[in-house]
């Protein structure tokens, strides 16, 4: 079969599909964390606040760290950067266990505890500023060329089907097990992944041609500023994410709303990744390279307007569905944005390229976390919401106008058209 033809080509590579499988395995375990500590935080606490400062805690080490994160990782082995990184990951569960432990005990109080768990977190984003560089930028190693769109869907259906099961698993963990054993189950499921990395082929990667740190990161720096595809692509997902932060409030919609309790907390956050994985299938057969441009723009759209019909839902159903769209509606993004940032940038430059990718949009996610439980407690859950769909649609036509010129790139070519600065 034509590998253009074959939906699952990229799978066809054994170590691409052993790091797709400890991508489902490693999002389950920080999803099923995620709603252990977030809800059991804010049920403590009853302050939203508490949820955006978890955000926070990941996001200062994260950003701190992902340049020279990136930095080691075309410096060094990808590979042994992401064992070590899942070493030092496993106890972390372990440390929230017993923090969580010792409160039930009442051996320290609310005070403690949540310190406690925003220094857990901060160390987590520590790791995650060294391990996500080397992850991102090493997936195009293991596949060829012409099948990275191939690759960054199944990688997102891996990362989408443990965000669908961890939060419903994490949510029915709560219910029926408890905090303590749900949190010994991810430090399980961390093992693994240690594990599944252990088990890739030893290879060597290209050298960087700066070996200074400092002309090594303002080298991609410069790379990303006079590609414009790539720098509209990270900013758009930036701006986006970050006033789309309605995935930290769940537990107040939850708990207070939509009075739905844990096992709804699990539904609703897995809602926007069971119309991603949907969406994502489909993507298999059907790329949305073709206008790619015009596609992200479109999608960017509808996860704005979905955000805003949750915030004004008082039905679980209906909140479901919205929250489902707005999963659909980001796959098509994520797929067009990884694909260009696998195209792009030069093979000896990837991870320093992902290093800023993911200090921008990914600690975004966190950054917007922070603002949602911010504005939430001085603007009101639903009045903030609405807030954050109305910007993410000011940005999309911001970015219509400023970038008409790269809707008719090919972005599985990386055509040198779209690497002028604007």
């Amino acid at each position: 079969m034509n590998p253009a033809q074959d939906a699952f080509a990229a799978l066809r590579y054994r170590d691409f599909s052993i790091v797709t499988i400890n991508q489902f395995f490693l999002t389950l375990a920080i999803l099923i964390q995620e709603i252990i500590v977030a809800y059991s935080l804010y049920k403590i606490t009853k302050d939203p606040l508490t949820l955006g400062l978890i955000g926070l805690a990941e996001a200062i080490p994260f950003i701190g760290l992902s340049l020279w994160g990136g930095y080691f990782a075309d410096k060094f082995n990808k590979q042994l950067i992401m064992k070590i990184c899942l070493f030092f990951a496993i106890p972390m569960p372990l440390i929230l266990w017993w923090l969580f432990h010792s409160f039930g005990q009442q051996l320290i109080g609310v005070s403690t505890l949540s310190w406690g768990i925003y220094a857990v977190i901060f160390g987590l984003g520590m790791i995650r500023g060294f391990y996500n560089p080397s992850a991102t930028s090493l997936k195009p190693f293991l596949i060829p060329r012409e099948l990275y769109a191939n690759g960054a869907t199944w990688t997102t259906i891996g990362w989408q089907s443990g965000v669908i099961i961890g939060p419903m698993l994490g949510g029915f963990m709560l219910a029926g097990l408890g905090r303590e054993t749900s949190l010994l189950s991810v430090a399980v499921l961390l093992s693994l992944c240690f594990i599944l990395i252990s088990m890739l082929s030893k290879r060597t990667f290209p050298t960087m041609e700066h070996s200074n740190l400092k002309d090594s990161l303002s080298e991609g720096f410069r790379f990303i500023l006079k590609t414009k595809i790539v720098l509209w692509a990270i900013s758009l997902d930036l701006v986006s994410v970050l006033f789309g932060g309605v995935i930290a409030l769940l537990p107040i919609f939850a708990e207070e709303i939509l009075k739905v309790g844990p096992e709804g907390l699990g539904y609703l956050r897995a809602a926007p990744s069971i119309g991603a994985l949907i969406t994502m299938i489909a993507l298999t057969k059907f790329p949305p390279t073709h206008h790619a441009w015009r596609n992200m723009l479109i999608a960017v759209a509808g996860f704005g307007i979905f955000t805003i019909i949750f915030a004004f839902s008082n039905h679980l159903w209906l909140s479901l569905f919205a929250l489902a769209m707005t999963g659909a509606c980001d796959s098509i993004s994520v797929v067009i944005r990884q694909t260009i940032l696998q195209v792009y940038p030069p093979e000896n430059m990837r991870g320093r390229v992902a290093a800023v990718n993911g200090m921008f949009v990914s600690s975004s996610n966190e950054l917007g976390a922070f603002e949602s439980g911010l504005a939430a407690k001085y603007l009101g859950t639903i009045t903030a919401t609405v807030f954050w769909g109305c910007m993410t649609m000011a940005v999309v036509v911001l970015s219509w106008v400023k970038t008409s010129d790269l809707f008719k790139v090919d972005i599985t070519q990386g055509h040198s058209d779209a690497s002028k600065k604007e």
